[in-house]
């Protein structure tokens, strides 16, 4: 009896996490709306956003295994592909375009770099598993990103903006550490030590709970610089323009770099969303932590389309799921 009513809640909640990962691109529009429209209600959990954003990427660690690890180290390129094009390329690029479209504006330039330096974000599995990318190589990505966060993130910021603005390196490399170096490494050693037996039961209750702390930290980071953004303004809508082309221009670096190196097709969807998709999350608390206030301002519009961003990109580029399923299928027979 007992056994049925847990196997009954535990249904209910992977069905709910079903529905919330299909509605992922309204879910970030919505944490941002409320966060501007409701601050004061929102901004007392600003001291928490740490705590929280450690939860979210333990719950999404709690997927990643190191035995995953070990075909993908057996071929490098792939991995050097993608380090190359999403901390040198796509920094290089932000930095290019947003001194060349915001010439006076350091801050905002310091936004834009921040945003493609920061690592790659753990919802591109979701996406890599619905465009049937290569699911090992996805992990791995996302746990070498993570882990070499703390180091390429401040040496990235620093390098390329020189003394243009001043940044606490050490503070956000302490931060980097405590939101997602350490709660990843739990949680992979958490799924070892389990043999995958915790995530396969608690990831449909985590998953609700991470996405639902998700629109909690968007909320309270958009509620620390909703004061100073005025949706009127004209120059608002214009870097969010510049968010949205550099974002698009990450998917398609993605794609080339995987034509370009030759790679097989599984391995090439799966670059595309882990170069074009980035821990947008963190880049807002970092932004709002250590830099000054109008150089989050990226971060929070981004929020709002990186994955309507990411659903159009993967059509356009890859092509239809369904389509795409149909054809492994063919190749199968």
């Amino acid at each position: 009896m007992i056994s049925a009513g847990k196997h009954s809640v535990q249904k209910w909640f992977s069905t709910l996490n079903g529905i919330l990962d299909k509605t992922m691109p309204l879910l970030t529009p919505v944490g941002v709306s409320a966060g501007y429209l409701f601050p004061d209600a929102f901004i007392i959990l600003k001291p928490y956003v740490p705590v929280l954003f450690g939860f979210m990427t333990l719950s999404g660690a709690l997927k990643l295994r190191f035995s995953q690890m070990k075909e993908t180290i057996k071929n490098p390129l792939p991995i050097l592909i993608f380090f190359i094009t999403a901390h040198i390329i796509m920094p290089g690029l932000a930095l290019l375009l947003g001194s060349i479209w915001n010439p006076l504006d350091h801050e905002i330039t310091a936004g834009f770099i921040l945003l493609f330096a920061i690592p790659t974000a753990v919802s591109g599995f979701i996406w890599n598993s619905i465009f049937s990318g290569h699911g090992a190589l996805s992990l791995s990505l996302i746990l070498f990103d993570t882990l070499l966060a703390p180091f390429l993130v401040p040496f990235t910021v620093t390098q390329l903006l020189g003394t243009a603005v001043h940044i606490d390196s050490r503070g956000m490399m302490l931060s980097l550490s405590g939101m997602v170096v350490v709660p990843t490494i739990i949680g992979v050693w958490l799924n070892e030590l389990s043999q995958g037996r915790i995530p396969a039961r608690t990831s449909p209750l985590l998953g609700v709970f991470s996405k639902l702390f998700l629109l909690l930290v968007i909320a309270a980071n958009t509620s620390a610089v909703a004061p100073k953004v005025d949706l009127f303004q004209k120059s608002l809508w214009i870097i969010a323009l510049q968010g949205i082309f550099l974002s698009l221009v990450g998917f398609l670096l993605g794609k080339i770099a995987g034509i370009v190196g030759k790679c097989e097709t599984p391995v090439e969807r799966t670059l595309v969303f882990s170069v074009g998709l980035r821990n947008i999350s963190a880049a807002a608390t970092l932004a709002i932590a250590f830099f000054p206030e109008k150089a989050a301002v990226p971060a929070i519009l981004g929020m709002i389309f990186q994955q309507t961003l990411a659903a159009i990109s993967g059509r356009v580029l890859l092509g239809s799921p369904d389509n795409i399923r149909q054809q492994q299928d063919k190749n199968l027979l």
